[in-house]
């Protein structure tokens, strides 16, 4: 059995590949989704009720930049533009986490658990995305976008990670006393 080895550039096949334009579309996708994201971190930071989940929003919204950033470079790499296409899922878990703030009480630990659940939905359709785009450019020879997805994806993981550890450190059991 001998192993093939994938392609390590990018070849001009593919990107007229009916998969290629889906890849770059998916990227589209998720640029609208980080740009539309960025602007409500803010938002939930100010809805936080604790100094620590602010302070993750905080960095999550500074990590989001260079997400953007990450993604126009990776246009530039695939001689694409950048340019976002609506982003359905990410457009409702925002409007998700706008219903949170609205039904929940200001400066109680409820608010927060609730904003921690919106967040880590985000998170988690976040790394769903860049695994699996992260996977596709892998299967196109990318190996350049791999790295820059890969990153990205490592830094959603350790977002949804930091969230998890406010969540069980004191959130979730101060707001069940609420």
């Amino acid at each position: 059995m001998s192993l093939q080895k994938k392609p390590k550039g990018n070849t001009g096949k593919m990107q007229d590949s009916e998969f290629h334009q889906f890849f770059v579309d998916e990227l589209k996708d998720i640029y609208w989704a980080e740009k539309h994201l960025v602007k409500a971190l803010p938002k939930m930071k100010k809805a936080a009720t604790s100094k620590e989940l602010a302070a993750a929003f905080e960095k999550h919204t500074e990590e989001t930049n260079t997400h953007i950033q990450t993604l126009e470079k990776v246009f530039e790499l695939l001689d694409e533009k950048a340019q976002a296409k609506k982003c359905d899922a990410m457009a409702g878990l925002l409007e998700e986490a706008d219903s949170i703030i609205a039904d929940t009480d200001q400066g109680t630990l409820v608010r927060d658990a609730g904003l921690i659940l919106a967040a880590q939905k985000v998170e988690h359709y976040e790394i769903a995305t860049y695994g699996t785009l992260r996977t596709f450019a892998e299967n196109m020879g990318h190996t350049d976008v791999v790295e820059l997805l890969q990153g990205t994806l490592d830094d959603e993981k350790a977002t949804d990670e930091a969230l998890t550890g406010i969540a069980e450190s004191f959130v979730n059991e101060q707001a069940a006393q609420e």
